[in-house]
């Protein structure tokens, strides 16, 4: 009996196990990420990741024999594209802001998806959602501070989280496709709108310099790339064999790995007023997740 008994408690335990790996994972990913920056254009960073993703996932496809996507559904390019718009936004705000803060902000869909459920699902947000979002947004005024320190970043890691709503509430839309399928378009598409960017936007250190740079510091855009896909296998995993809302609540610890991990390699301190906005954002991305699952939301 006490072995059936510790079998039942291991199960049940399987799912948050997962998710708290995966929740170091990304906080490891933000931290390669925020220390490549002192090296490489925030493009080059997120193109690292997105082309590591590509590359695995179209491997996996190929191995698997999974048939490709290209044209249609209209949504798969919905969620790819809104996908792309979110590791632009966060990649930005990982490698200029603290990662703890970044974290917390590009974590908040939840509330963005309880919102966006009225034009697309028909839902009207009650007043726990409105409340919520204002209490998410003051917290993002006090992380900006007065002084508007980290203002472009923390108001992209905003965006950003609005963007993964979008992308989240297509994918129950595209259950029919393989996800493997899904990983790669939306990783191929990621990798077009990231080479655009680049070629766009002006950067910062000159392009000669990237082999140089390459060999001396790849191994922190490995490093970014290895977190981002080490922590996507394990929210997949975890997200399958748990309720998402429950596993979602345990992805947020990634934001606490962040702070530890940060005050131990540079020694920061937090402010009463980043605190106070950290928790601000974060109390009603929990409250959410636990009012409104997410699979409700999918269901729909």
């Amino acid at each position: 009996m006490p072995l059936a008994l510790n079998r039942a408690v291991e199960a049940g335990m399987k799912p948050y196990l997962l998710m708290l790996c995966g929740a170091f994972a990304f906080s490891l990913m933000g931290i390669f990420t925020h220390a490549a920056a002192r090296v490489f254009d925030w493009q080059v960073i997120a193109l690292a990741r997105s082309g590591t993703a590509l590359v695995l996932a179209l491997a996996l496809a190929t191995a698997a024999g999974t048939p490709l996507v290209f044209l249609r559904p209209r949504t798969l390019w919905i969620r790819s594209i809104a996908g792309s718009l979110s590791v632009l936004c966060n990649f930005f705000a990982l490698a200029h802001m603290n990662v703890a803060d970044a974290l917390a902000l590009t974590n908040m869909f939840p509330v963005w998806i309880a919102v966006l459920s009225w034009p697309v699902l028909g839902r009207v947000p009650g007043k726990d959602v409105w409340l919520s979002v204002g209490c998410a947004m003051a917290g993002v005024a006090l992380m900006l501070k007065p002084t508007g320190e980290g203002g472009l970043g923390t108001l992209l890691a905003a965006t950003g989280s609005v963007t993964s709503a979008v992308a989240l509430m297509g994918l129950h839309r595209l259950r029919h496709i393989a996800a493997n399928a899904v990983v790669v378009h939306f990783s191929a598409v990621s990798v077009v709108i990231l080479t655009g960017l680049w070629l766009i936007v002006p950067a910062t250190r000159p392009l000669q310099t990237l082999p140089d740079q390459l060999l001396s510091d790849g191994w922190l855009l490995l490093g970014v790339g290895l977190g981002a896909t080490v922590g996507q296998l394990m929210l997949t995993k975890a997200f399958a064999v748990g309720a998402p809302a429950r596993v979602s609540i345990v992805a947020l610890s990634q934001v606490v790995f962040a702070m530890v991990i940060e005050s131990l390699l540079w020694q920061r301190t937090y402010d009463p007023m980043t605190l106070t906005g950290i928790l601000m954002v974060l109390g009603p991305t929990g409250w959410m997740l636990l009012r409104r699952p997410l699979r409700e939301e999918s269901a729909e």
